[in-house]
């Protein structure tokens, strides 16, 4: 395991180097990781107004983007396991709006139906998998009626990338001991396994999105 990042039973993969993980994340996203959080904003529907909170937020740039698309009117919660992360994001943001908590997704310290809109983009492959239930059961306990939830993953296109991520994947697992390692790394990480879950959960509506070229994304509703 590098400094960059540490394994614990109860939260699960947690990164710990901000500048570390933003140059692999730009590698990673062939630069393109603004691109990619516009899309994501557009994608999740977030009106001016509206209380959002982005799970696992890492150095926050979602959360920033975020918080210029509901504007003065709203708020966004960045909520990460992370105590370095949570300090690098805070000490980048600008806007009057933005707020962060440390706990992991499966713990979410936030009063029901609270929010707009929750966003959760590559990290539920970081939680225990046993957790996951708990943590999609904690954004459905936080989201108001009608609210929605945006969870996005690796999921890339053509057939350079998924030869390369298989291959990255495999060695991030093997450092983790991540169930991944055991099986196909990309479908370990495909966004769409936790649908059924979702829909046993009690969100309707949901809706998978592939935002070229290595996301896909599912939007669902709580009733």
């Amino acid at each position: 395991m590098s400094e960059t990042a540490r394994h614990t039973d109860e939260i699960g993969i947690l990164l710990t180097n901000p500048r570390r993980y933003l140059i692999f994340r730009s590698a990673f996203m062939l630069g393109r990781g603004t691109a990619l959080n516009r899309k994501l904003v557009a994608l999740s529907g977030i009106q001016p107004g509206d209380r959002a909170v982005d799970i696992g937020c890492g150095p926050g740039d979602l959360v920033r983007h975020l918080a210029e698309r509901t504007g003065p009117g709203g708020s966004v919660i960045g909520v990460d396991p992370s105590p370095e992360m949570l300090r690098y994001a805070s000490a980048h943001s600008r806007h009057a709006n933005c707020a962060f908590e440390h706990a992991p997704a499966q713990a979410l310290p936030l009063p029901d139906a609270s929010a707009d809109l929750l966003t959760c983009t590559f990290v539920m492959h970081h939680i225990p998998e046993s957790q996951r239930p708990a943590a999609l059961a904690h954004m459905f306990r936080v989201l108001r009626p009608g609210g929605r939830l945006l969870l996005a993953d690796t999921h890339p296109h053509g057939r350079v990338l998924p030869t390369l991520i298989r291959a990255m994947s495999r060695s991030a697992g093997r450092r983790t001991h991540d169930h991944a390692a055991t099986g196909d790394p990309l479908a370990a990480i495909d966004i769409r396994r936790y649908e059924d879950l979702l829909h046993r959960i009690g969100f309707r509506d949901i809706q998978f999105t592939a935002v070229r070229p290595i996301t896909g994304a599912l939007l669902a509703v709580k009733p």
